[in-house]
């Protein structure tokens, strides 16, 4: 058996739905981030336990949670509210946590659009490290995200996770990823000066992560990247055979990189204005102060 985190943030809408799902385990922790709406109560109905942590970010808010709360396995599936745990999907976990020698699993999302399974467009199958072992791994983090850190080996499972992204409509979605797309654009700056493409890994990775995350270094360094974004995604992915929905999903991919490149441009700016003025008040200080 493993334990099941979910971590939740005003998940009102999703909580109960993503809870129901996760209770083929018999140890669900809730992480809230101090929710301001009906997380906790909702919560607080089920045989389940919740703790609230103030967030800092994604990837110190997991490494805390594995680290500060006890489960009563050391195998332990993460959630997002917006997710579900299926049965098969669980069935797949138990098998590979027996006698493993694996430091965690990957597993693909579905994401689901507008009520459509957005297969094309989203690089199925993208992978997440969501089924770990708890003393073995950690996480930093990554613009809005988080990157793992694992000690030892990892592993792929066949069976897929849905994603309902935009289970809380259009407007929660946009000022959401309007909040992502400013620490996207730090980590695009940070990557800019200080990170370099991966070739190898690029070309050659042994897993989709490792080429996934070559892929996006190189991305960051590309003209028109809103622009190529959306034909990549629409035409070379094949988002044009999801329909309306992948369209729509392309569409607001594309904006999102816009508004990344916006705010890169924007913190640019004022990192050169910075520069550029004077420091006038030790100046007058040092005026004051010349004797006589």
């Amino acid at each position: 058996m493993f334990s099941i985190f979910i971590l939740t943030h005003n998940e009102e809408i999703d909580i109960a739905a993503c809870i129901e799902s996760a209770q083929l385990s018999d140890d669900i922790i809730v992480v809230d981030s101090f929710s301001s709406d009906r997380t906790v109560p909702i919560a607080s109905q089920y045989p389940i336990r919740v703790v609230q942590h103030r967030f800092e970010s994604h990837g110190k808010q997991r490494t805390w949670m594995l680290r500060n709360i006890p489960t009563q396995y050391n195998w332990v599936y993460i959630l997002e509210a917006d997710e579900r745990m299926t049965p098969a999907l669980f069935s797949e976990c138990l098998q590979a946590i027996e006698n493993s020698q694996d430091a965690g699993y990957y597993v693909a999302e579905r994401v689901m659009f507008m009520g459509k399974w957005i297969r094309h467009s989203t690089q199925y199958p993208r992978y997440q490290l969501r089924l770990l072992h708890k003393e073995r791994v950690w996480f930093s983090d990554y613009g809005h995200t988080e990157r793992e850190v694992v000690q030892g080996n990892t592993g792929f499972l066949k069976e897929t996770y849905p994603h309902f992204t935009c289970s809380k409509g259009f407007s929660r979605w946009i000022e959401k990823h309007n909040r992502y797309s400013t620490d996207e654009a730090k980590e695009t700056l940070h990557q800019l000066q200080y990170g370099a493409i991966n070739w190898q890994n690029l070309l050659w990775g042994r897993s989709e992560v490792e080429r996934r995350h070559a892929l996006k270094n190189l991305s960051l360094r590309l003209p028109f990247r809103p622009l190529l974004r959306f034909f990549y995604m629409l035409f070379i992915l094949g988002g044009i055979l999801d329909g309306s929905a992948g369209l729509s999903w392309c569409i607001l991919q594309m904006f999102y990189e816009y508004l990344i490149v916006l705010k890169a441009w924007e913190l640019q700016q004022i990192s050169q204005t910075s520069l550029e003025i004077p420091n006038t008040n030790s100046t007058a200080l040092s005026i004051q102060w010349q004797p006589k």
